[in-house]
């Protein structure tokens, strides 16, 4: 698999990940999504909305549009989990986009990213690997968050694997969001 399959492959799986923890997050009131809870933030919206601005954060860097800190204000954009979740997959779909054009060269090419005292420069690559890591952190977070609550967290590593019958655990979210494996997974 090359570099770029691997990254696309990373694209589709944060976005079907979001999708599964987004659904069973809808099954709970705003209320309990506003909770006070045991965490890095202090609830699961507050740290849903931190998934997506920094997506917007990361992504306009690599779109080359970085937003900065402004990505970041307010803090908790979207306090109605439909708005989350319509712009989640907004930036998803971005991300899926931005990986599907990468190339040798692009993958090597300096992402500027604007922080309070410097201009943080990190090639393409990396910046993609530590927004999927930062993603999939957080995700585990609201996943345990979950645990506290009446909704049984989502299962969410059943999306590599091959096998016919490990596919058709994730047949139905795929199809939710419009993917087919052979879009994941095929070359371009």
């Amino acid at each position: 698999m090359t570099p770029e399959r691997y990254l696309i492959a990373q694209a589709y799986n944060n976005a079907w990940a979001n999708h599964r923890l987004l659904r069973a997050c809808a099954l709970l009131s705003s209320e309990e999504l506003a909770a006070p809870r045991q965490n890095f933030f202090p609830s699961i919206i507050h740290t849903l909305n931190h998934i997506l601005t920094v997506d917007w954060l990361y992504i306009g860097a690599l779109e080359g549009d970085c937003p900065g800190a402004s990505a970041f204000e307010p803090e908790i954009p979207f306090p109605a989990l439909a708005d989350l979740d319509r712009e989640q997959r907004a930036a998803d779909h971005r991300l899926i986009d931005h990986c599907r054009s990468l190339t040798d060269d692009t993958l090597c090419a300096e992402v500027r990213i604007p922080r309070y005292m410097h201009m943080q420069v990190e090639p393409t690559d990396r910046i993609l690997l530590h927004l999927f890591q930062h993603q999939i952190h957080h995700r585990g977070q609201v996943h345990a968050m979950l645990s506290a609550t009446g909704v049984k967290p989502p299962q969410l590593d059943e999306f590599f694997p091959s096998d016919p019958a490990e596919q058709a655990l994730r047949a139905q979210d795929l199809a939710e969001l419009g993917f087919t494996e052979s879009m994941i997974w095929s070359d371009r």
